[in-house]
């Protein structure tokens, strides 16, 4: 006790009353926070969002344990102003202290708060697109909450702050020589969330077809993308910048192209009248799109011709449209023996050119 009087000059030796009474009163308080406290904040939450105030409810619910925390400090700091006859918090040995860790709870909460909508951002967002910039203001938010809580803990200390500024400027320039390619992927970021290429869930590939997947998440430095074959892989930024992507998920129709190649001796007029009669049929199926389909003979062989067949089907579902593919090609099979078309292997040519 001897060594705590240079901070407490007017300390007394407590008691083991006076320590039993200190314990019990931390008990009772943990208890308090445990059992009621939290439930009333809980049930504080639920009511909210009965009432549809989502968001409130959801500030209140990141600030659960910042308040439980807050409190339980308060109980001890109490405890202890009890146990050493000093009131802990007007002192002014112990005021900063007591003031610093209220501060550190409060800003506490608001950090939480922003890193639960940074794992949500859809919550946040009312619109019915999604914005992909949210979620990195959310987490330089996160950054900065963490900045003036350490400024203004500081401050309670009479810290000097401009040689630790001036200090951080120019080993902030010397870093960013450093760290030139993670600048780089950081702007990449900033890039594709300015130009919205794409969103959580979208289906986007690159033009190399090196990358292929959905994305899972984007952050400042890099793209989290789940691929087919490969998992997660966090793609950066910068690389996703420099390449022409291909988002999958923006189609609103899926072109379906197949060759059929006939044999030259076919008569021309019954050819003419069978790729007609696939046309119709094309025209005629309720997914398929009516102003682009093309079914003709498209190239010349030595004993055959190869005939294009082309359309499109209005939808973005790959099961869908493999489901309208087959249909067609059921119908093309039907025409064909309908009209007693001779059939011809692909040309030798033809395998040559693929190769």
């Amino acid at each position: 006790m001897d060594s705590l009087k240079w901070l407490l000059p007017n300390l007394t030796v407590p008691t083991w009353i006076d320590i039993t009474i200190a314990v019990a009163f931390c008990v009772v308080g943990w208890l308090f926070q445990h059992f009621v406290l939290k439930k009333i904040i809980t049930s504080t939450v639920t009511f909210l969002k009965n009432r549809q105030r989502n968001f409130q409810a959801t500030v209140l619910g990141q600030f659960n344990k910042a308040i439980r925390y807050a409190f339980m400090s308060a109980v001890i700091v109490l405890s202890l102003s009890n146990l050493l006859k000093v009131f802990l918090f007007t002192h002014f040995a112990t005021k900063n202290f007591v003031l610093s860790i209220m501060v550190f709870f409060a800003f506490k909460g608001v950090y939480d708060v922003l890193h639960y909508y940074t794992k949500k951002p859809l919550e946040l967002n009312s619109d019915e697109e999604q914005n992909v910039l949210l979620p990195f203001f959310l987490r330089i938010g996160k950054v900065l909450i963490m900045i003036l809580a350490m400024f203004t803990i500081a401050s309670f200390w009479n810290f000097n702050l401009n040689g630790f500024l001036t200090g951080i400027g120019l080993t902030g320039v010397a870093i960013a020589f450093g760290i030139r390619d993670t600048l780089a992927h950081v702007f990449g970021g900033m890039s594709v969330a300015l130009d919205n290429p794409f969103q959580i869930g979208d289906w986007i590939a690159t033009e190399d077809q090196k990358i292929e997947g959905t994305i899972e998440d984007i952050n400042l430095r890099s793209t989290l993308i789940q691929t087919g074959d490969k998992g997660l892989v966090y793609v950066p930024n910068s690389y996703l910048v420099n390449r022409p992507i291909y988002n999958f998920s923006k189609r609103e129709k899926r072109k379906c192209e197949l060759f059929l190649y006939v044999a030259a001796e076919n008569e021309e007029e019954t050819l003419r009248s069978a790729l007609s009669t696939i046309h119709q049929q094309i025209h005629l199926h309720a997914n398929t799109e009516k102003e682009l389909i093309h079914v003709y003979i498209d190239e010349l062989y030595h004993a055959s011709y190869r005939v294009l067949v082309r359309f499109y089907v209005a939808t973005n579902d790959t099961a869908v449209m493999l489901n309208v593919r087959q249909d067609i090609l059921f119908v093309i099979r039907q025409v064909v023996q309908d009209y007693e078309i001779v059939l011809a292997e692909q040309p030798d040519e033809c395998k040559l050119e693929k190769k």
